[in-house]
């Protein structure tokens, strides 16, 4: 979310942003309702101080002057309608107004323009003809996707056997990499108030919207120790984020204590609405998965949260070279940004059986549009309080890692080869096919 005062006085850039972003704002019209709700809240001020004279004299009021004071209890009563009316408008309008891209962002319609920024690793050339994931995770009993689908319906899945380990294993190799460098290592709540993923930028508008926003919501109602009943609603997070972020919601934090770096490994939970239709096989897609997120918290200075974006997108690389799996970087364009982002990287793995790569990760840059909605501030050394800019990005996720493991490091018997860094969590070095108990 933007200041208001900002866009005020960079309405043009803010236009061109939206336009460059594929959004439809009405900034005239947000300006518009801006002044007559300032109008009013003028008014009323103005109202409840003469209400205030007229009945705060210690002496016993006139009939003229209690006509009065009921007639601006009426006024203010119709005035505080047209202002509740007004501030629907104004917020509707407000958490539509885009973050301006950085200067560096490719300027595009959709992600046929984002760029390729960096290429790492060369891609396996077998001297056999490879098998995908899914015929490997059958030979070697790994997934079951059938049974998944029976127990939890579509795009349900089971891992099976060793490829539970390696998910673990990778999803350690994270965390333990972030802890290193001095991460606060978390595992948040993935059942959440509304606050922290309309504050995280997760739904599309003020509030939530079934057709549109990839969330599940939880239906039933929360019963209390004292036996009554709370009805607020809770929705399963997509991803750790949203519950890293609000976690200093509503707090003032200190500059000294800047940059703060979070690592959340959570399950993750997406509906996957706009989605139907695409990978209706397999795991590549699926409502369910886990994920290890970082999430900074930093001054507010774009130059250090640049820097931040490059070092936490650092990580995501550094994994999969770790891991052996040929990666691109991508910057994405203007157009391929949503609405909050400033800055923004995808990593991609290949994945031989698509004869391509697949998404494994992103990294962004919010600047402060996040923090305001969260009310996360921080007092400088000066005592002004600022709002922090807020950067988040993968450092693994589990399924699509997984893809990219047993298919990039199979071999001509087909096996599994393991990735050496792995090996110390791990009580074997490759996964074979399970002997039969007649030994066939």
């Amino acid at each position: 979310m933007q200041d208001i005062k900002f866009i005020r006085e960079n309405l043009a850039q803010i236009k061109k942003a939206a336009e460059q972003k594929n959004l439809v704002v009405d900034l005239d019209r947000l300006l518009q309702i801006d002044e007559q709700r300032r109008k009013l809240q003028s008014d009323m001020d103005g109202l409840r101080a003469e209400k205030n004279k007229l009945s705060g004299t210690g002496v016993k009021p006139s009939d003229e002057d209690i006509k009065k004071v009921k007639e601006i209890k009426g006024k203010l009563d119709l005035d505080q309608k047209e202002l509740d009316k007004t501030e629907d408008e104004y917020w509707d309008l407000m958490v539509k107004v885009p973050t301006i891209p950085s200067l560096d962002t490719p300027v595009g319609k959709s992600d046929q323009e984002n760029k390729i920024v960096a290429t790492w690793g060369t891609k396996p050339e077998f001297d056999f003809k490879p098998k995908s994931y899914l015929e490997l995770a059958r030979d070697l009993d790994l997934l079951d996707l059938e049974r998944g689908a029976k127990v939890a319906g579509y795009r349900g899945y089971y891992v099976k056997n060793e490829a539970v380990l390696l998910e673990m294993a990778f999803m350690y190799l994270a965390l333990e990499k972030l802890y290193s460098r001095g991460y606060t290592l978390m595992i948040p709540p993935t059942l959440v108030k509304e606050f922290p993923l309309f504050g995280s930028g997760y739904f599309g508008g003020k509030k939530y919207d079934p057709n549109r926003d990839e969330i599940y919501k939880i239906a039933n109602d929360e019963k209390l120790s004292t036996g009554e009943v709370k009805k607020e609603d809770r929705f399963l997070v997509g991803t750790a984020e949203p519950s890293l972020l609000a976690y200093y919601s509503g707090e003032v934090l200190d500059e000294k204590d800047l940059p703060m770096k979070i690592c959340g490994f959570s399950q993750c939970y997406r509906s996957e609405i706009g989605s139907y239709g695409r990978d209706t096989t397999g795991i590549y897609r699926v409502h369910e998965f886990m994920k290890v997120e970082q999430v900074v918290l930093s001054k507010a200075s774009k130059e250090e949260s640049n820097q931040l974006h490059e070092e936490i997108f650092d990580v995501s690389k550094e994994l999969h070279k770790d891991l052996g799996l040929p990666y691109h970087a991508i910057q994405m364009c203007t157009g391929d940004l949503t609405v909050g982002k400033y800055k923004q990287y995808d990593i991609e793995a290949w994945i031989p059986s698509k004869n391509g790569y697949g998404e494994t990760g992103s990294a962004s840059n919010f600047l402060d549009w996040q923090a305001r909605r969260l009310n996360v501030r921080y007092k400088d050394t000066e005592g002004n309080k600022k709002f922090v800019y807020m950067l988040n990005d993968t450092a693994l996720p589990s399924p699509r890692i997984l893809i990219a493991l047993l298919e990039n490091h199979q071999q001509a018997d087909g096996s599994i080869k393991i990735p050496e860094v792995l090996h110390k969590y791990l009580p074997f070095k490759e996964i074979r096919k399970k002997l039969k108990a007649n030994g066939s």
